[in-house]
């Protein structure tokens, strides 16, 4: 048996990048996925959850794509009730979904602003909401939410990106203690250097980014899976770093 043999996965924001790294790690040792995005044909950023899907078939592992938009309560509802009924129930919930707006706080458009929250902060909170119940029903299981060290670099300014994911890291520490007794794991988990994914290519604002400074993309699934073996008796309420949990050689 794998690690995670049994278990039924809902990756949200899974049609590229750390989502779908994720997603990919979680079916290799052994769940059954839900691939969860907006993105069903490709556009100007690659990626589609159906092509994160069939690489997961293809390779042995069983998925399904699923469409879903965080931002909104129904679509999020929707997804979450295929899965379950495609699949029995819900173990593991990775709300991963996210937009990047990194320019200064004063030049930074109110709808640019107000998309950072309504993905990043509000698309956590709808896809955990939606999520509780059926990881209630099945005894416990766990919830990791994708978040950034840029939450604490205080010393390098302000961003939209940043303050919606800080507002995650308080919603999903202080859940933990409120699903503590329902046996759930809840956890925050990001990337300890760059992951070049599609969105931080494309949106990154031509940044250049140093190898030593660049992590690969499997190193969040690997730590993904570990996470999404907890339950409440083990890790829970915390904030983690991928290369903490899997330490580079």
């Amino acid at each position: 048996m794998t690690s995670l043999d049994g278990k039924v996965a809902f990756v949200a924001g899974a049609s590229r990048g750390i989502g779908a790294a994720i997603a990919v790690a979680l079916a290799d040792a052994g769940a059954t996925v839900a691939v969860a995005a907006r993105t069903q044909e490709e556009g100007k950023i690659p990626g589609t959850i159906g092509a994160v899907a069939e690489r997961i078939n293809s390779a042995g592992g069983r998925a399904i794509p699923v469409q879903c938009n965080v931002a909104d309560e129904a679509s999020v509802d929707a997804a979450v009730a295929t899965t379950v009924g495609e699949f029995g129930g819900l173990d593991i919930l990775v709300a991963n979904a996210g937009v990047l707006w990194m320019g200064p706080i004063e030049s930074t458009p109110l709808k640019r602003w107000q998309l950072c929250l309504d993905v990043n902060l509000t698309g956590v909170f709808n896809v955990t909401k939606a999520a509780i119940p059926h990881l209630r029903a099945r005894g416990g299981g766990s919830m990791i939410a994708v978040t950034t060290t840029g939450v604490t670099m205080i010393d390098r300014g302000s961003n939209a990106y940043w303050v919606s994911k800080a507002g995650v890291e308080r919603l999903y520490t202080g859940l933990a203690s409120d699903l503590k007794a329902d046996n759930i794991a809840v956890n925050c988990l990001s990337p300890s250097r760059v992951v070049l994914t599609e969105g931080w290519l494309a949106g990154g604002g031509g940044q250049k980014i140093p190898p030593e400074a660049i992590e690969p993309p499997e190193t969040m699934g690997a730590a993904a899976v570990l996470l999404g073996q907890q339950d409440a008796s083990g890790i829970t309420g915390t904030i983690q770093r991928s290369e903490t949990l899997i330490p580079q050689q």
